[in-house]
């Protein structure tokens, strides 16, 4: 059964949602831009064996509010927080993707002590130049065309020709998610991308931690997140075959099997 609570954090309300027999360790997991928590539907079959798990729209994303931005890696962060304080949990694994896992970053380095395990997926350390602008001018087409105008090049790079032929389901609960998230959620949020800057600071997470990469992402290219592991002391890594930016949606036997691998191993 899921539970489904509202939490507080600063001038936002969160929806969150909470699965999986209780005595299990606790998970937290954040989502995409432009997704809702609906994008780990494809991984709670296999995490609520083994975990008790908390979903959580993001801050402007799904079922959360969306107050006034701009909007930071410290305002996400303290919002993981605080759905962690309202539900009583002192440590969880940590998992992310893309936005989410850049903010399953910060609470690494900046809450460690909340942190069992850390998976960070298909995410960077921080964006240079050309990143920040593709940022302005992705916000500056959402306010003048709303998410209808960034949906068709968004799922481009979330799935590789082949998931967009072959498995048009997935691709229509994305650009579903894409819709439905709100405008001002996410020209908030991207100002919080083009504050990034945890790549300096990588060195400093002593938790276990792994990164996942899609072979073919071009948003977090597997370069990038090698150069992040080998920045991380004790990390792993790994590279999900013929997969862009939404693995876990794209190759999820494959996705669930990297994360099983590294967060149960040590039940």
């Amino acid at each position: 059964m899921t539970e489904m609570r509202k939490v507080g954090s600063g001038d936002a309300t969160l929806h969150v949602e909470i699965e999986g027999d209780e005595g299990l360790p606790w998970l937290i997991a954040s989502n995409s831009l432009a997704a809702d928590l609906s994008m780990w539907d494809p991984q709670m079959r296999e995490l609520t064996k083994r975990r008790r798990v908390i979903r959580y729209d993001t801050r402007g994303h799904g079922r959360s509010s969306a107050p006034v931005g701009p909007y930071s890696f410290d305002i996400l962060v303290a919002d993981m927080v605080a759905v962690l304080d309202a539900l009583e949990v002192g440590e969880a694994d940590i998992l992310g993707l893309s936005l989410g896992g850049m903010t399953a970053l910060g609470i690494a380095l900046e809450h460690p002590g909340r942190v069992r395990r850390l998976v960070c997926a298909q995410a960077r350390g921080m964006f240079p130049p050309p990143g920040l602008a593709m940022w302005d001018q992705r916000a500056q087409a959402v306010r003048d065309g709303g998410m209808a105008a960034v949906v068709d090049d968004t799922l481009s790079r979330w799935f590789t020709p082949e998931t967009h032929r072959d498995r048009p389901d997935v691709v229509a609960l994305a650009r579903a998610m894409i819709l439905a998230t709100s405008p001002d959620g996410y020209i908030a949020c991207t100002a919080a991308l083009k504050g990034l800057d945890y790549l300096r600071r990588l060195g400093d997470i002593k938790r276990p931690a792994l990164y996942i990469a899609g072979e073919l992402d071009g948003g977090a290219p597997v370069d990038v997140m090698r150069e992040m592991a080998d920045a991380t002391p004790g990390s792993r890594f790994e590279v999900l075959a013929g997969v862009a930016h939404i693995g876990n949606m794209e190759a999820a036997a494959a996705f669930d099997a990297a994360v099983a691998g590294f967060l149960f191993g040590g039940d």
